[in-house]
């Protein structure tokens, strides 16, 4: 049974069939984001859902920031951003990760997690799992100690929860 916030939540999260490629179906957020009361909303749930004690919070480039970044100012904590290759100015650590039609690579600075910070990584959907697996282990090899995996929503057909198997892992919504 969802509750009334979570049905706020996906009555304002649009499904566009066919991209970005045939057979896919979207979950597009931008609507959510652009009401403020929903985005509000979504930045709340997903603060009630972050362990105590989180030092930071890590998004996922590109919709991962839009989340994780107000949710690190709600819980007065920094924000470090894990980024797409070459887009980061300073020292960094890599991860080569596959997708289903390639691969692709993130980094995250050298230095983003002074002894050790609980980290929590933020993303805004949990699909295949391919991305968040990366994530998990380039934030523990910089440094971190990663709490748990956020997201706003998680496709469950798509089965990525099994590629986190053992990792605190929690959606504000399944669909």
């Amino acid at each position: 049974m969802s509750t009334a916030r979570e049905q706020a939540l996906l009555a304002r999260i649009r499904d566009v069939p066919d991209y970005p490629k045939p057979g896919v179906l979207f979950k597009d957020i931008t609507p959510l984001l652009a009401d403020p009361g929903t985005f509000r909303a979504s930045i709340e749930a997903l603060a009630d859902l972050v362990p105590a004690g989180t030092q930071a919070v890590a998004g996922i480039e590109a919709r991962g920031f839009v989340l994780a970044a107000p949710l690190a100012l709600h819980l007065g904590v920094g924000f470090v951003p894990v980024r797409k290759a070459g887009k980061l100015p300073s020292d960094v650590v890599a991860e080569v990760y596959d997708l289903e039609y390639g691969s692709a690579e993130i980094e995250v600075h050298a230095d983003a997690f002074p002894n050790g910070q609980r980290v929590v990584l933020v993303d805004d959907v949990l699909a295949t799992g391919g991305t968040a697996v990366a994530a998990w282990g380039l934030l523990e090899r910089a440094g971190a100690h990663v709490v748990g995996a956020r997201c706003l929503m998680e496709i469950e057909a798509l089965r990525g929860r099994e590629k986190l198997a053992g990792r605190d892992v929690v959606s504000v919504l399944t669909v």
